[in-house]
């Protein structure tokens, strides 16, 4: 294996590369939007020439996407997000012709490199994923020939116009201001897929358990109502008035952190925001609690202070670490902290990414037409396709 480039030619068994692209193969089946934009690109070539350097998780879906672009004429070089990677679809990404930088053991400095090794190639285009590939690129000023890029997250948006307001040289459309992305994927697709990341890491009821949700903004809101469908008894930590008032009329309860760190079970961080969870707080949990992040980042929660703090730790599964803290008090944590629905579970689900992926292949065709038109800042998905992938999308899932 070449630590850079996920796998060597000729080192990977044919049977993984046989698997990857089955569940490629499955997910392009039901993503029909995409498949109705490749045939478009195929035609128009609307990205005849250009490199697009892709930061996103790689799994069957973003395969698809990747696929996509490729049919518009573009050289797609990708790496994934730390703790998502697949392997497999890696392989089969690769046996097909794409540069892929990324596997599943990737640690922070590794993804780093990852990243770098995407921006050497000095992609035109960026597709990004909590804003890794503009804040290394803006390190690097010789890697300047982008001419625009797409930002997945609100994480990585939130990045974009805190951090790095007034430093970027080329417009981002911010796929996460889509109230489509917001309505489909976020609330419907990530609040099932975290409960089922739960359900399938710890094999626990939930029917009368008492959940913590931080945060009642898309994804957050999703995961509160999902859980509550199953019985659930939820309770819900939000800092805006206006939204913690939606929770409420939602039906959920609404505490302020103190009291919901005493009352809660199982706790979920679905901010977008750094710890949520400090460390000066895992000393009011109760024994047994289990700690679950739904955000783009593990900073979500304080991993390193729960560690440090830590008499022991445990290793039960792939996804199940139980802490011992010096009180005696165990604490649980799920997929290490990174995000539970893509590491415990299948990710988002098809249908809600051929929305999401369809707006990013439309948004990144527009800035390739349009660059020179487009304001140096993050900005939102014009409305133009937002309008289009909405109606396309209404005739698919009217059809069945």
């Amino acid at each position: 294996m070449n630590e850079q480039r996920g796998f060597e030619q000729g080192t990977v068994d044919q049977g993984i590369i046989e698997q990857g692209n089955g569940k490629i193969h499955w997910a392009e089946r039901n993503m029909r939007l995409l498949g109705r934009l490749r045939g478009h690109f195929e035609a128009t070539r609307p990205f005849a020439g250009l490199t697009i350097g892709i930061c996103l998780h790689i799994e069957p879906k973003t395969a698809v996407l990747c696929g996509v672009l490729k049919a518009g004429g573009a050289e797609v070089v990708v790496t994934g997000n730390r703790g998502t990677t697949q392997d497999d679809v890696v392989a089969a990404l690769q046996s097909a012709g794409f540069l892929v930088f990324g596997r599943s053991d990737d640690d922070s400095g590794k993804h780093l490199e990852n990243i770098r090794q995407v921006l050497r190639r000095r992609p035109h285009l960026l597709l990004d994923n909590g804003a890794d590939l503009v804040f290394a690129l803006l390190e690097d000023a010789r890697q300047n020939r982008v001419l625009g890029g797409t930002e997945e997250t609100t994480t990585g948006a939130n990045r974009l116009r805190e951090e790095l307001s007034g430093k970027l040289f080329f417009p981002v459309i911010v796929i996460n201001d889509s109230p489509l992305k917001l309505i489909m994927e976020n609330e419907h697709g990530v609040g099932q897929t975290v409960v089922e990341g739960f359900m399938r890491s710890t094999n626990l009821l939930v029917p009368a358990k008492r959940f913590v949700v931080f945060g009642y903004g898309s994804v957050g809101r999703g995961i509160a109502r999902c859980l509550r469908a199953l019985g659930g008894r939820v309770i819900v930590v939000e800092s805006d008035p206006i939204r913690a008032l939606e929770a409420a009329l939602d039906g959920m309860q609404v505490r302020d952190a103190e009291q919901a760190f005493i009352d809660g079970e199982v706790f979920i961080t679905a901010t977008g925001r750094p710890f949520v969870i400090a460390g000066r707080q895992l000393t009011h949990l109760a024994d047994g609690a289990i700690l679950i992040n739904a955000g783009h980042f593990s900073w979500e929660i304080d991993v390193t202070e729960l560690r440090q703090q830590a008499m022991s730790s445990e290793i039960l599964t792939d996804l199940v670490e139980v802490f011992t803290l010096p009180s005696g008090k165990q604490i649980t944590l799920l997929a290490g902290g990174e995000m539970v629905n893509l590491a415990g579970g299948g990710g988002n689900p098809v249908e809600t990414m051929d929305l999401g992926l369809a707006l990013q292949a439309e948004s990144l065709r527009y800035i390739a037409e349009r660059y020179k038109e487009l304001p140096h800042e993050p900005q939102p998905v014009p409305r133009e396709i937002n309008i289009d992938v909405a109606r396309s999308m209404v005739e698919v899932l009217s059809r069945g």
